[in-house]
């Protein structure tokens, strides 16, 4: 690119009294050039007033969305500002911004539509439980299988995407821990989608809002969305060109 990018960080935030200020803190160190923008999803504890007293920007839902909703806020704000890339990057801590640009590049330089944070290229780093690891693991191959895209970490929301892929994200998105599903989407839609290697911490306090993935319900429950959105697309559709 001839000019600046613009890069948008899109920060889901839900009860994260604990991290917010911790992790916003780290990203404008590390990463002074980047814009970031808060959703502060209906949280029942003291995140939006710990937002306002900082002075970050951030959007205060008027009713919980879930992370899903949450983030497609982000895309909406990104895509209607003209951002170069949007960012997911979690409110917990558990994302390291000194890798931010690693997962950032690969879509400023054309190759991918969207770029994932992997912990698991290097294996570096907090791993997640074994459990956990099962279930992405099962994941990353039902994807494939539906889709023929080959992606370690499935689950993770560290990722990159480009304009056009944020402008799709912005009117189409899972509601329901939305990151499988995406990948699903973006790919079926032709887009570009890719993995970089990144080091990841674990959250640093508060409870995970997918504690629920150890349960079999939830196995069930994304296998099937995966499984519906499959065969409930009719069309492969093409990004515009660039």
């Amino acid at each position: 690119m001839n000019h600046p990018a613009k890069i948008l960080v899109i920060i889901p935030c839900y009860n994260e009294e604990a991290n917010i200020v911790s992790t916003v803190e780290r990203l404008r160190a590390t990463c002074p050039q980047v814009d970031f923008l808060i959703i502060n999803d209906c949280s029942t504890d003291r995140s939006a007033e710990l937002l306002a007293e900082h002075g970050y920007p951030f959007l205060d839902l008027p009713v919980n969305l879930g992370i899903g909703g949450g983030v497609q806020c982000g895309y909406r704000y990104a895509r209607t500002n003209g951002y170069d890339v949007a960012v997911q990057m979690d409110g917990d801590g558990q994302h390291d911004p000194a890798y931010l640009m690693q997962v950032v590049q690969p879509v400023l330089d054309g190759k991918l539509d969207m770029c994932i944070g992997s912990r698991f290229i290097k294996c570096e780093g907090f791993q997640t439980s074994f459990m956990r690891r099962v279930g992405i693991r099962f994941l990353s191959w039902l994807i494939h299988i539906l889709c023929g895209q080959r992606i370690l970490d499935v689950t993770s929301g560290f990722r990159a995407t480009g304009p056009q892929l944020t402008a799709y994200f912005a009117e189409h998105y899972a509601s329901d821990y939305p990151e499988p599903e995406a990948i699903l989407a973006a790919t079926l839609a032709g887009f570009r989608v890719g993995e970089a290697p990144v080091v990841m911490k674990e959250r640093q306090g508060g409870v995970s809002s997918i504690r629920s993935f150890k349960s079999a319900y939830y196995m069930i429950k994304v296998s099937l969305s995966l499984i519906i959105d499959r065969l409930s697309i009719k069309k492969i559709h093409q990004p515009k060109s660039k």
